[in-house]
């Protein structure tokens, strides 16, 4: 059995300096997200079936939540109030309550959920489910499935835009048979309007703020695709390391 595993801290100044902390947390950590104070951070721990709360100023862990088997990709509501966790293994999201640190609900929603991602408004929650090649919609206030929305193979990051129009779904396969596509959801319709070629093995998806572009990481290319919103087009491929995972994005300053 592996021991537990660590979140590093870097300064985003100077990130080639090395982490300035480490802090112990569950086995196999596999997401991490900040709340909008950047007091606490939530980690995911895929070994021993918890979310480890990390208190920042401390820089110690404050609280172990139990959640399903194997909570992979989580995501705090607009409203900073609950946060929805996929769990891999046993096909449920668990939902904390932030106030109180505890899971308040396990709301079944089909095989494999990798990641969630709620709509702009908080209403609703999307959740890829890698191993049905769909995405589930679930109403945050019944906290019940309502929908599903047939996506490319092995749907894994997903993300909606700003406008809270649209959901973009990375469909990334297998090794064997990577997929290479994102699909868009319109939110209305709750069907997939479009499917953007970007490189093999789609993984991550992160918006910019103003919403005017997708990044996509291909876990097998090598690159990240970044996408137009509005036509729908590629702009471009860029290369990157090997295999790249999750990306995320960062306003910059003028």
């Amino acid at each position: 059995m592996s021991g537990p595993g660590r979140l590093l801290g870097f300064n985003a100044a100077v990130v080639s300096s090395g982490p300035v902390f480490r802090v112990e947390v569950g086995r196999a950590p596999a997401h991490v997200i900040v709340d909008p104070q950047g007091t606490r951070a939530f980690v995911t721990n895929g070994g021993d079936n918890t979310v480890s709360v990390i208190d920042l100023a401390q820089r110690q862990t404050m609280k172990s939540i139990a959640v399903g088997k194997s909570p992979h990709g989580l995501r705090m509501s607009p409203d900073g109030g609950t946060i929805y966790v996929a769990n891999t293994a046993d096909g449920t999201v668990s939902v904390l309550n932030v106030q109180d640190l505890t899971e308040v609900a396990r709301v079944p929603v089909g095989k494999a959920p990798v990641q969630v991602a709620f709509t702009p408004d908080g209403r609703y929650n999307y959740v890829s489910l890698r191993n049905e090649n769909s995405v589930a919609v679930v109403d945050t206030a019944s906290r019940r499935v309502i929908a599903k929305v047939p996506v490319g193979p092995g749907p894994i990051q997903l993300f909606a835009l700003p406008n809270g129009r649209e959901v973009y779904v990375a469909n990334q396969g297998t090794e064997a048979a990577p997929g290479n596509t994102v699909s868009v959801i319109d939110t209305t319709s709750r069907k997939v309007v479009a499917n953007i070629v970007t490189g093999a093995g789609a993984h991550g998806v992160a918006v910019s703020n103003s919403g005017d572009r997708v990044f996509v990481s291909n876990i097998f290319a090598n690159t990240a695709t970044i996408i137009d919103p509005v036509s729908r087009k590629v702009v471009d491929n860029v290369p990157v390391g090997r295999g790249p995972g999750g990306i995320t994005f960062a306003a910059g300053k003028d």
